[in-house]
């Protein structure tokens, strides 16, 4: 386990690192002088980087971003949520933890109402299943203050913060939904073929990444989701190994209730 909390502590650092600068770097650029053509490999770098704290809360959620101590684990969760979208992570806890209880059944806050399962139906509940009406209103007024407080304190132009700011949050929640819940909990023509009624996808590695940080090999997931993301390709293309999918003792509270 120390190695994995290593290697769990490193990949968080370097993302939120990532994000951090990328922010920063993004919003302080004088867009006059910079090509068209740079303007959407930033917006989707952004996307990348903003999708990797959600990344980051969700291992937290599942106890596996710092084994053997839930309150730090807990606490860098809380953190990567708030940056994500100004979340409240017990909320997100809670929720996630239904999610895996219910996965692709009605009662599921990712999965849509058994009724509308076009697409765009499943993407607003998607949208609108963690969070309440107060809560959405209380999330709103974060959001203009905080826009409004970079825009003025920081002297950061409101067309950068809607590119690189607001932008990459939409884009993330589209990538999130996209890759890691409509393709993954849709059913098949044939029905769903197992408990977690979830489905990987048969993309390498590399894209598997940057789609959404492994999280399209979801079946994987439902059944090991002891292990951290990047732990994920393992249990996909090397089932062979054990010691890779056991479930660790200390971790059966945190895996069975993420």
């Amino acid at each position: 386990m120390a190695e994995q909390n290593q290697r769990s502590s490193r990949n968080a650092i370097a993302i939120m690192a990532a994000w951090l600068a990328s922010l920063v770097f993004c919003l302080a650029l004088p867009l006059a002088a910079v090509p068209w053509y740079c303007f959407p490999m930033l917006v989707l770098l952004r996307c990348f980087c903003h999708t990797g704290m959600f990344i980051i809360a969700h291992d937290a959620a599942h106890g596996t971003l710092w084994v053997g101590n839930r309150a730090g684990n807990d606490r860098w969760g809380q953190v990567a949520i708030f940056l994500y979208a100004l979340l409240p992570y017990d909320r997100f806890v809670e929720n996630h933890g239904l999610h895996h209880q219910r996965s692709g059944r009605v009662g599921d806050p990712d999965y849509h109402d058994g009724i509308h399962r076009h697409p765009l139906r499943w993407y607003g509940k998607f949208m609108t299943g963690y969070l309440d009406d107060p809560l959405r209103f209380q999330i709103f007024v974060w959001f203009t203050v905080f826009f409004h407080l970079v825009r003025f304190v920081a002297d950061v132009q409101a067309v950068n913060l809607l590119l690189f700011w607001v932008l990459p949050i939409l884009l993330s929640s589209m990538q999130l939904f996209f890759f890691g819940t409509y393709v993954p909990h849709r059913e098949p023509d044939q029905g769903y073929k197992n408990r977690h009624h979830a489905q990987s996808s048969q993309f390498p590695e590399w894209l598997s990444l940057v789609t959404c940080y492994h999280f399209g090999y979801h079946y994987e997931h439902h059944e090991y989701p002891h292990l951290p993301w990047f732990l994920l390709p393992q249990a996909r293309w090397h089932k062979a190994a054990k010691a890779v999918l056991q479930l660790p003792a200390n971790q059966t509270e945190s895996a069975a209730h993420p």
